[in-house]
């Protein structure tokens, strides 16, 4: 019998898995009031597990797990939101795990953060069914920031604290925002952006999805946003994603031109 004690429920999404020992997998969740954690499914690659269909990559799920000593363990798992054209279309699918791999990074274990929770369900929700996967991923980014601590400054100069100007100006990932052209021009870490770049920044950043997706934005104005907050994404993590490869070879295959380089 396991003590009633030790047992706990919670709703998670699984960012991401790795096969453990035999027949078990290391699962990474995420779940609205425990933030990140790390648990075992043991016999889940089983071809007789009940819960191998619970615990795919993307799929929001409701979990009862038993305390352990170093891992706690899963012990029911029931998908309330499978997600499934996650794992139907290629450009979905990429888009999904650039989304967990960047909260995986940012997130810290046990670090409680609600509103983290419901943006990662919301996007997953908005890249299985918006036909602009774009948006929702720079929305997700800009908000995901935001509730880390790392929200970029878009509407004053980082150096001189002058209002920014309708003009063209800098990004400056090291200050963590904006410079003016007086105090980025000839800096090799300022990054020059044009004015409509900056304007839907400013407003996904300061508005709800639900206006944001009423939008309509240039191929070439969403390119730019994506090698801005790329470029800030890589300074702070210190590294380039794993899932932008993928999404880079899908680019490749369209004749795109990447923006996530590595």
């Amino acid at each position: 019998m396991v003590d009633k004690e030790r047992l706990y429920r919670t709703e998670a999404v699984v960012l991401k898995y790795a096969d453990f020992g035999e027949a078990d997998r290391l699962l990474t969740l995420y779940t609205p009031l425990m933030g990140k954690l790390r648990a075992i499914a043991k016999g889940v690659r089983k071809t007789t597990s009940r819960k191998s269909g619970h615990l795919e990559p993307f799929m929001r799920t409701r979990l009862l797990l038993a305390r352990g000593r170093d891992l706690d363990i899963i012990s029911q798992a029931e998908v309330v939101e499978p997600y499934q054209a996650l794992r139907t279309d290629l450009w979905r699918l990429g888009y999904a795990s650039y989304l967990c791999e960047l909260l995986d990074s940012f997130a810290q274990e046990e670090e409680e953060n609600e509103p983290v929770y419901t943006l990662l369900i919301n996007a997953l929700g908005w890249i299985s069914t918006d036909t602009d996967l774009d948006l929702p991923t720079r929305y997700y980014e800009l908000c995901l920031l935001s509730y880390t601590g790392y929200r970029p400054q878009l509407f004053r100069c980082l150096q001189c604290d002058h209002e920014i100007r309708p003009e063209r100006n800098y990004f400056s990932p090291s200050e963590g925002g904006l410079l003016c052209p007086s105090c980025g021009a000839g800096r090799a870490d300022a990054l020059p952006i044009a004015l409509n770049p900056l304007k839907v920044l400013r407003f996904l950043q300061s508005n709800d999805y639900a206006a944001c997706r009423r939008v309509r934005i240039s191929a070439e104005t969403h390119r730019e946003m994506e090698r801005i907050l790329q470029a800030y994404i890589a300074y702070h993590l210190e590294k380039r994603l794993k899932s932008t490869a993928f999404l880079n070879l899908l680019r490749s295959s369209r004749h795109l031109a990447p923006v996530w380089r590595s």
